[in-house]
């Protein structure tokens, strides 16, 4: 227990703590935005699809991810993709999507939170099947990208990464809307989580290489 008051953990912890924040809010806008176009009736059922999957696919990444990382040359694979991770949100970051992101909060907290009579007005209709399919496929790649960040910023303390994995798991299942919301109303929240995944992201590109590199020296 000891270990886990250490400089080098209480770190690991307070990064892993950042991603979750970040990556749980931005996947459930995402999962908002592809609900908002759907009729009211279909639309909470949509977004409980997305989260369940959400939940159900940090599960299994995050029994696999684990493992798959000892392997020599995934870690560096992990932080290139971590890599692009923060290149999609430095540019969402920059461009802002405030409209957007209002229809997802609506859609999310099924509210009229501009008050104009409407939920989610502008999004683009589209059928269940499109929005459910768009949501797996956010839910794959965002679930993957949080398992990767935990697991890079844990890696060598397993009570640190068994906490983080189950603090995404809780805030996709619980406090999605929540997190979505205070990241909209907070953005150095996510400006922190970037640099914090960022940093992540070099650290598993860095031992990555060093892993590698014997490798490629001995071929």
């Amino acid at each position: 227990m000891s270990e886990l008051l250490t400089t080098e953990a209480l770190t690991a912890f307070l990064q892993v703590i950042m991603i979750d924040l970040v990556l749980a809010g931005d996947n459930a806008v995402v999962i908002g935005l592809a609900a908002a176009g759907l009729p009211k009736d279909l639309r909470n059922k949509a977004i409980l699809i997305g989260i369940i999957a959400a939940t159900v696919l940090r599960i299994l990444f995050a029994s696999l991810t684990t493992q798959l990382l000892e392997i020599v040359g995934l870690l560096l694979a992990g932080g290139i993709l971590l890599l692009w991770v923060c290149w999609k949100m430095w540019r969402e970051l920059r461009v802002g999507h405030a409209e957007k992101d209002l229809e997802a909060e609506e859609a999310l907290e099924d509210r009229d939170l501009d008050q104009d009579g409407q939920i989610a007005e502008h999004a683009p209709r589209k059928t269940f099947a499109q929005a459910a399919w768009q949501i797996v496929i956010a839910d794959v790649s965002m679930s993957l990208d949080n398992v990767l960040a935990v697991a890079g910023a844990a890696r060598e303390h397993p009570i640190v990464l068994i906490f983080g994995l189950g603090l995404s798991i809780a805030l996709m299942g619980i406090a999605a809307s929540f997190i979505a919301r205070l990241l909209q109303k907070y953005h150095w929240i996510a400006y922190v989580g970037l640099a914090v995944i960022l940093y992540v992201a070099g650290e598993m590109i860095y031992r990555g290489a060093l892993e590698v590199w014997p490798a490629i020296h001995r071929g």
